[in-house]
């Protein structure tokens, strides 16, 4: 008699839920709290996205929050992303790599479990009961012996972690992973799983074997387009040369150059003074050097756009690049040596390297940028000079994508000079540059190469008459002027991109601007 009651019970309030629900789902003028109302909204939202930009999704490029450990995306095998990005953000690391196999530990924060799916896509199984569902009474106890409907609350096990996100599995054979560096990955990884080896060996994480992947596995159809500023705090600097000083400015932590000199936010100084080889024969008073400073603020671009290609598996377009501010000031005294086997001399005096990581949607992209600041002369040993030059100016280098060109080279740069100092003797011609060779790549594959070099020149010529009266005329002209030069290559593994594999370097395209900067002259009789 007591089941029955309770089974007419249960069934009597299922009556009043179908009823009540049904009144409120269908009746127009029906009145309704604010939980009811967003309830359908809520669980149409996820569709509107994927039909309005089912080609497309725009994904912001930033650069990656420095406050905490960078998420970790995956790209799952068998996601069906309708056109939107394909990775997600996930809580799984890379605990370690061996390049050489392609082995890596994966490991999930202790005590999760349960599906990897992305909790934006599908419903949760914690969700709270229909906000219409009535409440029983609370004097209404289940028996002892019966076990009560899942809830939100009734497995503390399957509570969603903070912010929202599930608990997460292991990754399986076909997932993709991009990872910010991490150990044994200085350089961040972007793999694929391709094997399931098991356990961790300290159990601590699941051991698995990968290749290299493309960018097209994690960013889908989507689109994104930005430039990033690199942090000057953030670059290695090696000097190469005994005298290098160096310094830099970003947002919040100023620093100064030498005599109290104030940056601009953003930018890294290299100050330096070396002697260079003085052309044979030349005195003592004659002895050449080159001195001064060259201040930068780089900046990573890089676009993509999944979009257009027409094949499903290539992008329609692809940039990455270096731009940025240059400025630099330096002068060069004496008589400098000849060129060496017919090229010029060139004198490296620091190496720079920094690992950016920027943030496209979900994903983590690791740039790997490597700078050589360098001097170059190249004289024909016979002028004296003491020559300076104060140049301000852009650039941008790099490689463009489009399916209808394939991969072509952008090589820009707006620079003016002055002069400081002019003085010259004797004829000849002498040119020097104090420039930097760039590398931009993305997870430890070099992508671009470049060669920026800003210059001076200074020519000097002289003519002489005489006659048999011993009378005669002599006279002498000078010139001084500026310039860049910039050339560079695009590498094979710009196929990182997903792109089609060219099978040689591509110059990016030389580039010559010169200007005059002074000039002079004198005549005797």
């Amino acid at each position: 008699m007591h089941k029955f009651k309770r089974h007419a019970l249960i069934s009597a309030l299922s009556a009043v839920t179908a009823a009540t629900l049904l009144t409120t789902g269908c009746s127009a003028g029906s009145q309704s709290t604010a939980a009811d109302k967003a309830a359908p909204t809520a669980a149409a939202e996820p569709a509107e996205p994927a039909e309005a930009g089912a080609a497309e999704e725009q994904l912001a490029v930033v650069s990656a929050a420095t406050d905490g450990p960078t998420p970790t995306a995956v790209a799952d095998a068998d996601a069906d992303t309708a056109g939107q990005v394909k990775a997600r953000k996930s809580a799984l690391k890379v605990a370690s790599y061996d390049k050489e196999s392609g082995r890596a530990v994966i490991s999930a924060p202790s005590g999760t479990s349960g599906s990897g799916s992305d909790p934006s896509s599908a419903p949760s199984e914690t969700t709270p009961a229909a906000p219409d569902a009535e409440t029983p009474d609370a004097d209404k106890t289940p028996d002892a012996d019966e076990t009560p409907a899942s809830g939100p609350t009734s497995d503390p096990e399957r509570t969603p972690e903070p912010g929202g996100a599930e608990p997460e599995a292991a990754v399986a054979v076909g997932d993709v992973i991009a990872s910010a560096p991490a150990p044994g990955a200085p350089d961040g990884l972007l793999a694929e799983v391709t094997k399931i080896v098991g356990t961790a060996a300290d159990g601590d994480g699941m051991t698995v074997e990968t290749e290299p992947a493309e960018l097209t596995s994690v960013l889908g159809e989507s689109t994104a387009d930005g430039t990033v500023p690199v942090d000057p705090s953030t670059m290695e600097v090696d000097p190469l040369v005994e005298g290098v000083k160096v310094s830099w400015a970003k947002t919040g932590d100023l620093t100064f150059g030498p005599e109290g000199a104030k940056l601009p936010l953003g930018s890294l100084r290299l100050d330096v003074g070396a002697a260079v080889e003085t052309a044979e024969g030349a005195p003592a008073s004659a002895a050449a050097s080159v001195e001064g400073f060259v201040q930068l603020a780089p900046e990573v671009s890089f676009s993509y756009s999944g979009s257009g290609s027409g094949t499903g598996s290539s992008p329609g377009g692809a940039f990455l690049g270096l731009s940025g501010d240059w400025a630099s000031q330096w002068s060069l005294k004496g008589r400098a040596a000849g060129s060496t086997d017919g090229r010029p001399i060139r004198i490296p005096f620091a190496e720079l390297h920094a690992d950016p990581v920027i943030q496209v949607g979900p994903v983590p992209i690791v740039v790997n940028l490597d700078l050589v600041c360098y001097f170059q002369v190249d004289a024909d040993g016979r002028v004296t000079v003491d020559v300076e030059q104060d140049l301000q100016g852009d650039f941008k280098v790099g490689g463009n994508f489009t399916w209808s060109k394939g991969w072509t080279g952008v090589s820009e740069s707006d620079m003016t000079g002055e002069p400081l100092k002019t003085a010259v003797t004797a004829v000849g011609e002498v040119k020097a540059a104090m420039g930097a060779e760039a590398t931009v790549g993305l997870y430890g594959t070099v992508g671009v190469t470049a060669d920026l070099a800003p210059y001076l020149r200074t020519e000097a010529a002289a003519s002489a008459e005489g006659s048999a009266d011993g009378t005669g005329s002599a006279s002498g002209s000078w010139a001084l002027y500026g310039g860049v030069d910039l050339t560079g290559t695009l590498n094979v593994q710009l196929s990182i991109f997903g792109t089609p594999l060219f099978q040689k370097r591509i110059p990016l395209g030389a580039l010559h601007e010169e200007w005059l900067l002074t000039k002079g002259g004198a005549a005797t009789s």
